[in-house]
């Protein structure tokens, strides 16, 4: 059939995909589209929905502040949405004190290094001028986001244009290298980052995501890695950025993720669940003494030049403020906490799939990790995409999935009930019980 639309499909393989399901409507988590078909949503729309698909206050709020103004600029004006939700967010962010609004995720990255870059400049230093990361971190598609969270997977296409960084290793513990055990290669991880703030003085910022890694394959943290990086980042005098953007807000199991690891940053950036996954909003938050070196007379121009045509939308703030509320009404964290721990109890069930090698979570996050020989840890292959593959087999199972690579992602919408997030697991093992049967790996 002739591909009628002419949106271009982010993240599929296009010369396969000629048609797609168009979804017509949400009801709670499910997702319904123009044949009335409905899907349970497993990936909480990227990773972003709260509440589900027709939360009324949500919508009400969206409605309410767009019959005010629907859009106005921060260039020299402000509004009270977006001064509300400003106070909000440090008031739960320890030690964050002022707010700079961007339209998404990627964005507040770049913001971020941007930040990171220009302050040490303003203190007249100049040759701080790199970013060390964690291998596989991922921190946006733009091309400093690239180039700080450079997949290869993703981006090796665009190697050449991207700028250098320093990679440090990542304790994954289901892939941990021939001669070491997993606690030895965490010690080896920390070492290198020592190592390197030790006899690099050009090291401005240790970018990393809070938490976890998710788009790098959903690698969870080692208790107390976090806040052992944070800790070399203050003894050398070396900013932290943190990427709380798709880790924050309760997708593992804690408001701010960087407080339950006791790792306070420099500078934090927000999006994804700031608004409940209904618009797009982005945040990039510093500490004071990072936000008091941008200070000065216009002629010094330590000023930041940068700014979105977007950047706090009435709208986005508004409904953002009305979701911090329902946070804090419904006691959605403590909610969330209960119910994860539905994904612990059922790991032995994925464990019981041939094609199951690793299961890895934490909160609101599962990583399937698929393989064709369990001893060996040799991840399935085949011609086609796996994607595709997992993706319309768990859409005939009644539920949306979509995986990295070898790792199907379990990543509802944070509110999700007890038993549809059973319903989600059911159907996702039944998936990949079918996927084994019908393919040969």
């Amino acid at each position: 059939m002739k591909n009628l639309s002419s949106v271009w499909h982010p993240n599929t393989q296009m010369n396969e995909w000629n048609n797609f399901d168009k979804i017509v409507k949400g009801q709670g988590m499910w997702l319904i589209d123009s044949k009335g078909n409905r899907l349970l949503d497993g990936v909480a729309s990227m990773w972003c929905n709260v509440w589900g698909h027709s939360k009324k206050e949500l919508i009400n709020e969206i409605i309410k502040q767009s019959k005010k103004i629907p859009h106005s600029s921060l260039f020299n004006l402000t509004n009270e949405p977006a001064e509300q939700l400003a106070k909000k967010l440090v008031k739960i962010s320890p030690n964050m004190n002022h707010v700079f609004y961007s339209d998404n995720g990627s964005t507040a990255m770049e913001i971020a290094f941007k930040i990171a870059l220009q302050y040490w400049k303003n203190l007249g230093i100049k040759n701080k001028n790199k970013f060390a990361t964690l291998e596989n971190g991922y921190h946006g598609d733009t091309f400093g986001a690239m180039s700080v969270g450079y997949v290869p997977q993703y981006f090796s296409k665009f190697k050449d244009q991207l700028f250098s960084t320093h990679q440090i290793p990542v304790p994954n513990k289901y892939r941990i290298p021939i001669g070491y055990s997993f606690f030895e290669y965490q010690n080896f991880c920390l070492e290198k980052v020592e190592s390197l703030f030790s006899n690099n003085e050009k090291i401005a910022a240790f970018v990393m995501e809070s938490g976890a890694q998710l788009a790098g394959g959903v690698i969870i943290y080692p208790d107390g890695f976090q806040k052992k990086i944070s800790k070399l980042c203050k003894k050398y005098d070396i900013l932290l950025i943190l990427d709380e953007i798709a880790t924050g807000f309760g997708r593992l199991g804690s408001l701010i993720q960087y407080k339950s690891q006791d790792s306070i940053p420099d500078i934090v950036a927000y999006g994804k669940m700031l608004t409940g996954g209904y618009l797009t909003l982005g945040a990039t938050l510093t500490t004071k003494k990072i936000y008091n070196t941008f200070l000065g007379e216009f002629n010094e121009m330590k000023h930041l030049f940068h700014g979105h045509t977007f950047t706090g939308n009435p709208i986005a703030s508004a409904v953002a403020n009305e979701n911090l509320k329902l946070y804090e009404k419904t006691n959605l964290i403590k909610k969330i906490q209960d119910t994860s721990k539905i994904f612990e109890k059922r790991k032995t069930d994925f464990y019981q799939c041939d094609l199951v090698g690793d299961v890895r979570n934490k909160g609101m996050l599962m990583g399937i990790e698929l393989v064709k020989n369990k001893k060996e840890k040799i991840p399935i292959s085949t011609k086609t995409s796996i994607n595709k593959i997992v993706f319309e087999m768990a859409k005939s199972n009644g539920i949306y999935l979509r995986t990295l690579g070898n790792i199907v992602m379990l990543v509802p919408p944070l509110a999700i009930s007890s038993k549809e997030l059973e319903f989600l697991i059911d159907r996702t093992i039944l998936t990949i019980k079918k996927i084994h049967k019908k393919y040969d790996f």
